[in-house]
């Protein structure tokens, strides 16, 4: 039962990394995915292998070197010279994703709550430095309670499309994408997506000592993740192309539902959020420690304190501006990971 707990929480921590504001939202699923038609699909099934072989190697490589932070898995993987660059990359994206998600936490509570900007920021700013003061534990614990209900709210939107009289749009769907702009996303959402959850991957590979805790939780991990990809594609493609209009387009779905539903969606969208944050500052905080020594506390209070700054400046400009810059560095990552196991058998 301990190593069946385990691997679960080792699952629900990588999903809930992965599974971000803009899946829970419907933004990621629908311009990675659903744009591209029918053969979307194919493409989700293409990137849940990719999620779930990538995510399992960066487990298992962090728990045979020790890593104490990712940069000591790039170094291992690409050298001390090409890693130090890549960790200094990551370290940016971190960074930059971190302040993006503390502004859509601000947001939430803006839009939802009738509590300012600022208040939001703070609320979310304390209940992050409580958490991380527990370490890698507080993010599987968090990650344990949200992804159980992200799978609940799936479900909802599957079982809601269903009865619809559009639910098979999935399979004949339309598009004027090209078939190489489709692969090339998914491509790019593994390479994002992946860039970030090594932060707290690694930390978690080198803490659990079993490997087959840590290569099924891997594998179950993108599994989930490609569960909730397909269940998106399938409810946002009933609803296409109209859907494409909103903001928040899973939201839509389960809209004749209520506002209970809504609640929950707008749960979903916050937990979805902060675990992303938790997991973030965690591991660029793991990665400037290696560095400087200093107190872990100190380290997450000065992160969380640049990025209120930053986050004045707004979440969807933020988003504008920062999110192309981190694609571009996720594929340099992607490739040099393909790169690595082309050049040597023995790295999987």
């Amino acid at each position: 039962m301990k190593k069946f707990m385990q691997t679960l929480q080792v699952a629900f921590t990588y999903m809930g990394t992965v599974v971000g504001a803009g899946f829970a939202t419907g933004q990621e699923i629908l311009q990675f995915f659903t744009r591209f038609g029918s053969l979307a699909a194919l493409t989700i099934v293409l990137t849940t292998f990719l999620i779930g072989w990538l995510g399992t190697k960066i487990l298992l490589m962090s728990r045979e070197i020790g890593a104490a932070s990712y940069e000591d898995l790039n170094r291992h993987l690409f050298g001390d010279r090409a890693g130090r660059w890549i960790s200094l990359f990551s370290m940016l994206n971190l960074f930059s994703v971190s302040a993006v998600m503390l502004a859509g936490a601000g947001s939430v509570f803006h839009e939802n709550f009738c509590l300012s900007y600022p208040i939001g920021l703070a609320i979310t700013m304390i209940a992050t430095l409580l958490l991380l003061s527990r370490g890698i534990s507080s993010i599987m614990a968090v990650n344990s309670l949200v992804v159980p209900v992200m799978f609940v709210y799936t479900v909802i939107v599957v079982i809601v499309t269903s009865t619809q009289p559009t639910a098979g749009s999935w399979l004949n769907l339309t598009s004027a994408e090209s078939p190489l702009k489709m692969v090339a996303y998914a491509f790019l959402y593994v390479a994002g997506n992946l860039s970030l959850a090594q932060a707290v991957l690694v930390p978690i590979g080198s803490r659990i000592e079993d490997r087959s805790v840590l290569q099924a939780g891997g594998w179950l991990g993108g599994l989930g993740i490609g569960f909730m990809l397909l269940a998106g594609h399938f409810a946002l493609s009933a609803h296409m192309p109209g859907i494409l209009r909103f903001e928040i387009p899973m939201g839509h779905t389960v809209a004749v539902l209520g506002s209970t539903v809504q609640m929950l969606v707008l749960f979903v969208i916050f937990a979805e959020i902060f675990t992303t944050l938790l997991s973030d500052v965690y591991g660029l905080a793991l990665q400037i420690r290696q560095h400087t020594g200093w107190n872990s506390l100190l380290i997450i209070t000065l992160i969380l304190i640049a990025c209120y700054f930053i986050s004045q400046i707004g979440f969807s400009r933020l988003l504008s501006v920062l999110y192309p810059l981190f694609g571009l560095i996720s594929l340099l990552w992607l490739a040099m990971m393909f790169m690595k196991k082309q050049a040597n058998g023995n790295v999987r």
